[in-house]
């Protein structure tokens, strides 16, 4: 997101955007679609992550293909990707690869567990490839973990902490979880949470009794905070299907 002198700076740049449609659940898809980047624009150095879906039902109301589909997107993803771009920078060691995971894929709440199961994987996923390229001993490569608290794109319209919480801790503006991101990837940060305050809910559900910690998320309204996000999906649901039925 740049200001009015960094777009004027910008525009004089000739810079060119290549514009790809993927499916990123389907790894033939993306497959071919890295290759056809190889061929039309080059080899990749960056690699943003940043895909995700959510059913928006309860476990046992969720189909399964619903299911199967978060984790798709959400997690397995991030493995085809990695394979298709990953063996250029091993060979360069050069590159950076990027995780827009959340942080409900370091600590979880009730209602989305097909979302957390994925973020969690993709924080999983994201350490242990960082381990594996230290191990290697390439440097080159850097890794960056995001993990914002709930970002106002509409994906969990609804969502509700505790009332008295809420000035607090507000929806986050994409804008805002933008710069952020580029700033710790520009600076090789190994991983940012956006507010701050995610870190102390992870170090506290880290040291604390399981029952110490739904104490805290009741305090904070946070144990059904996605209940009200849930019955509104399945209004907007049974809507269509009544408009569709018409």
């Amino acid at each position: 997101v740049a200001g009015d002198g960094e777009k004027d700076a910008l525009l004089h740049c000739n810079l060119q955007v290549y514009t790809y449609t993927c499916d990123v659940g389907k790894r033939e898809n993306v497959y071919s679609t890295a290759e056809r980047v190889r061929k039309e624009v080059g080899e990749v150095s960056v690699l943003v992550n940043n895909a995700g879906v959510v059913s928006g039902h309860h476990l046992l109301e969720c189909p399964d293909e619903l299911i199967e589909r978060t984790m798709m997107v959400n997690c397995h993803a991030h493995f085809w990707t990695t394979k298709a771009f990953l063996p250029k920078m091993l060979e360069m060691n050069h590159g950076h690869i990027v995780t827009v995971a959340s942080s409900l894929g370091l600590f979880s709440t009730a209602g989305v567990e097909d979302y957390c199961a994925s973020k969690f994987g993709a924080v999983g996923f994201h350490e242990s490839l960082s381990h594996e390229l230290k191990a290697a001993e390439k440097d080159g490569i850097k890794t960056t973990l995001v993990c914002p608290y709930l970002v106002d794109t509409g994906m969990f319209r609804g969502c509700r902490i505790r009332k008295e919480i809420e000035p607090f801790l507000p929806p986050l503006k994409p804008e805002y979880c933008v710069k952020q991101a580029m700033r710790a990837i520009l600076t090789d940060q190994p991983m940012i949470c956006t507010p701050r305050l995610m870190y102390m809910v992870t170090f506290m559900k880290s040291i604390l009794p399981f029952e110490a910690v739904v104490c805290m998320y009741r305090f904070l309204g946070a144990d059904k905070c996605m209940y009200p996000f849930i019955a509104q999906r399945k209004q907007a649901t049974n809507n269509n299907e009544a408009k569709n039925g018409i």
